[in-house]
């Protein structure tokens, strides 16, 4: 049973569409994300439900109840934007305690559950501090930890991890997971960032020009692709046209192809010969340019010594797992 509900969702603006009709389901407890490109309305999408942006149709169920005539402040969702947006002359304790105050929860009981929450995202000892006095990503704890602290029915997260250094990014985004899943919290999580998507997610939405063009579990979105633009946006696919295929695998090929980097294997000896064009260091990972009958493939290979690093130039011989070929519209 559904949680909640987008049905036939509207929004323009200035006469510019930017979705004419959203539909979507989403399970109680269920860690979900909105993923594409930037300009594709899955901020817009996410504003609409936290009430921040009018609709011009179209409803937003929570659990079975319409949210769509009621202001943001009584829908009970909390939201976590990108830019962390506190109070600068409130330490971390009064910035959590502030959504506590608007809802008039007594100071007790208030400071008991903004103890609990900064406990939970790991700021207790920062309490007495000022905006000023922390990490970006301790800042944007605090901005989790004010969303949680009203125990709010959803809780939506607008590109939170966007403006911070690699390393911080994957630590925040395991911890909010795992603080998801212990809450058992309904999310709605916003990224372009595929690698947070595949990560994070129960089920993910890809977003493209107003639609969702796909949903479904990182393994069905990342092996499964249903279009180009999907293939073209998770992972690193070659996308080959009805030609270009029938050339590589010397068969028939009516429709476009999409092939998983990772499902070409190398080797010094086989029957698909090809050379190496270039190639890319990737840490873990060696992204080869290989040419073969013509085509052009990129290859991702495990980079496990420099003693199999394949120079520019190099012959070799490919072969393709046939279970990682996609036919894409």
């Amino acid at each position: 049973m559904s949680y909640v509900s987008v049905q036939h969702l509207k929004k323009s603006y200035l006469g510019s569409t930017v979705f004419s009709d959203i539909n979507c389901e989403i399970r109680k407890g269920e860690f979900v994300t909105l993923l594409g490109p930037s300009g594709c309305g899955k901020s817009t999408l996410l504003r609409c439900i936290a009430g921040l942006t009018p609709v011009d149709g179209g409803r937003i169920l929570l659990d079975d109840h319409d949210l769509v005539p009621l202001s943001p402040q009584k829908r009970g969702i909390g939201m976590v934007f990108q830019s962390y947006a506190l109070f600068p002359n409130m330490t971390v304790q009064q910035n959590v305690a502030f959504g506590l105050r608007m809802q008039k929860v007594n100071a007790g009981d208030s400071q008991k559950r903004v103890a609990e929450v900064l406990q939970l995202v790991e700021l207790n000892d920062f309490a007495a501090r000022y905006p000023h006095q922390l990490s970006g990503g301790q800042c944007q704890r605090v901005a989790l930890a004010r969303s949680l602290v009203t125990r709010p029915r959803l809780l939506l997260l607008d590109e939170p991890l966007s403006a911070l250094d690699a390393r911080i990014r994957k630590h925040l985004r395991e911890q909010i997971r795992q603080i998801q899943r212990e809450l058992g919290l309904t999310t709605i999580f916003v990224t372009h960032d595929q690698e947070e998507a595949l990560t994070m997610s129960d089920r993910i939405f890809l977003m493209n020009q107003g639609k969702i063009v796909q949903s479904g579990d990182a393994e069905t979105l990342y092996t499964a692709p249903v279009d180009v633009f999907a293939a073209g946006f998770i992972g690193n696919y070659n996308l080959l046209d009805a030609d270009s295929a029938s050339k590589l695998l010397q068969r028939p090929i009516t429709h476009r192809i999409a092939i998983r980097p990772e499902a070409i294997e190398l080797s010094l000896h086989g029957e698909l010969d090809a050379q190496v064009r270039s190639h890319s260091l990737l840490g873990n990972v060696i992204r080869y340019r290989i040419e073969a009958r013509g085509v052009e493939l990129v290859v991702d290979v495990l980079n496990r010594s420099a003693a199999d690093l394949h120079p520019d130039g190099q012959r070799l011989a490919l072969s393709i797992d046939p279970t990682a070929l996609c036919e894409v519209a």
